[in-house]
């Protein structure tokens, strides 16, 4: 459940999507049928999953997640997670570069950031922190990736204490493009940079909404 309920809010399963299959999600998370069974149960009475019936039946992402009461901010905690997400994600993006998607990859990767770019206000976060984990997931090294992951839900937790600006939602729109093309040309050094400058503006953003 707690691997389940990570993926949805990071994104890796938008609001209103369908979710794999029960024997693709099973082998995922490499738990029987049966378990995967009962933490859908769980996540359905906890209303982050629908059931839908029919033709196009199965298991759905929620269109609108629950809420979460914050907890108290720690200022040394919030320091601690934007440093180490201006140490992760900066080498994670240096190193997909590095590696180069093949064809595939850079096609996924390029639809990722135009539907983050074109997508509502409501989805912005979740498409957001999608598009982050996949160019961790391209720097080909799983525990850079979970440690991405890992740190993603800590500033998710921060990001929702903030307004979504439409002014800022257009400039980190354009940061991005410079991010993914930088990993798409190959180009390392640029691809860290602009990852770089792309964290430190939303850390700036976080520290002024956040004190």
């Amino acid at each position: 459940m707690e691997r389940l309920v990570r993926s949805i809010r990071l994104g890796q399963f938008p609001p209103g999507s369908r979710l794999p299959s029960e024997r693709d999600l099973a082998e995922e998370l490499r738990v029987s049928r049966t378990t995967l069974r009962e933490a859908l149960a769980e996540l359905k009475a906890s209303s982050y999953v629908t059931v839908r019936r029919g033709r196009y039946g199965g298991s759905y992402v929620a269109d609108a997640l629950p809420h979460r009461p914050a907890a108290p901010l720690d200022a040394d905690e919030v320091s601690d997670i934007l440093t180490l997400r201006r140490i992760l994600e900066p080498a994670a993006a240096e190193l997909a570069a590095e590696r180069g998607p093949t064809g595939p990859q850079r096609e996924e990767l390029w639809s990722l950031h135009v539907e983050l770019t074109e997508c509502s206000v409501g989805q912005y976060r979740p498409l957001d922190s999608r598009l982050h984990l996949r160019i961790a997931e391209l720097s080909g090294t799983p525990s850079l990736l979970a440690a991405v992951a890992d740190t993603r839900a800590r500033v998710n937790s921060l990001l929702d204490r903030i307004p979504l600006l439409p002014t800022n939602l257009d400039h980190a729109n354009a940061q991005h493009t410079e991010v993914v093309v930088a990993i798409l040309d190959g180009d390392p050094a640029a691809a860290r940079a602009a990852m770089l400058d792309h964290l430190d503006g939303t850390a700036a953003l976080l520290r002024g909404f956040l004190g």
